[in-house]
Parts: structure tokens; sequence; C-alpha cells
């Protein structure tokens, strides 16, 4: 996504789904803190709150400055063998950019993206790009990855700011080509029709 787009409301909302599923969600953040990041999505309505408390949701923060990419890849391993988890997130892949050579965030990426598919763990990364000159997820070998992925924009058009989403790539399944307007609400992440 852009700036503004959202991509930790739809993160959250992920985590917050599959925790009602009755399944174990790690979310591995980058950019804010556990309190940040629940006092943020509960202004759009979603609670992760008790799903915390019964040890469902951990999340797990950290700088990307922090330590080496290599550390990262070796705690965040630690951390989903320990948990154990039916879904990990990622939020978002493009701080990594920080501590390391693109070639060497790939090699991670491939690393643990092979791990958690042997564990068959759900994985939902999100991408922040600043400009439409920045690091595409198909720069960091994302797209050659990943089963499914979803791109957010901000769009200007008519004096109108809008945020719109549509399916890059859905391997093995049909999907749509079409922008689909979307709204962070008070009562959670609405899809509307596509985009005019």
């Amino acid at each position: 996504g852009t700036p503004g787009t959202g991509k930790t409301s739809f993160a959250a909302a992920f985590a917050d789904a599959a925790c009602r599923r009755g399944e174990r969600c790690l979310f591995f953040s980058f950019e804010e803190s556990p309190d940040q990041i629940i006092r943020n999505v509960q202004s759009i309505g979603i609670d992760l709150t008790p799903h915390l408390e019964s040890g469902l949701l951990r999340i797990h923060s950290s700088r990307p400055t922090l330590f080496g990419l290599e550390m990262h890849l070796v705690l965040m391993l630690k951390e989903i063998r320990e948990v154990r988890p039916q879904a990990v997130i990622v939020d978002p892949l493009s701080d990594l950019i920080a501590v390391g050579s693109t070639k060497d965030v790939k090699m991670m990426l491939v690393r643990l993206v092979d791990y958690l598919k042997m564990q068959q763990i759900t994985a939902f990364f999100t991408h922040l790009i600043h400009t439409r000159e920045a690091l595409q997820p198909s720069d960091l070998a994302v797209s050659s990855i990943i089963d499914t992925l979803i791109h957010l924009r901000d769009i200007e058009c008519g004096g109108e700011h809008n945020r719109g989403m549509f399916i890059l790539k859905s391997r093995g399944m049909a999907h749509s080509n079409q922008i689909r307007e979307y709204r962070i609400t008070d009562g959670g992440i609405v899809i509307e029709r596509e985009y005019r």
C-alpha cells in the first residue's frame, strides 16, 4: 500500500478474524508498539485486547535497526516455534530495507516464507510504498513466493481523495481486476462497489 491507506488496519482485521476462528496469531510489528497498534485499531472498531488476554494473539514489536536481518530472522523463527501460530503477520516488510541490502532482504524473506509454508502457517505481509518510484513488492521477491497480492492505493480524482484496493495477483484462483473503493470507519473496514 501507499501512505495513509491503512495497512495496519487490514493487518489488525486479519489478526482479529484469525483469533475469532480460534487460531493463534503472531503479529510482528516493525513500526508501532503493541499499545499503539491496539489504541489505533480500537478507533476503527477492532478490539484486539480480548485476543491478547486469551493468549490467541501475541504482538512482537521491535525497531528494524535494533538488529541485523539475520538476527531478526532468528528471533522471528524462535517466536514462531514458541507460539506455534496458525497465522503470522509482518508489518511492514519495507522497514527491513533500512537494515540490509535489497538482496539480503530477499534472502531473508525467502527463508521466512519457506519456513511458514513448510509449517502450513498462513502469512500476511504489508509493504509500504512511499512513491511510485519506490521499491515495489516484486522487487523484494515477494511476488514470486506468495499466493495473493492485494494493492492498496490512494486515489485522487475530481477534487476527492479516496482509497482503493485491487487484487494484483492470486495464484490458482479466478479474481476480479476491478479497483474497489474502501473506507476505514469507526465500525471497521468497509469495502464498496468498484471505484468509478
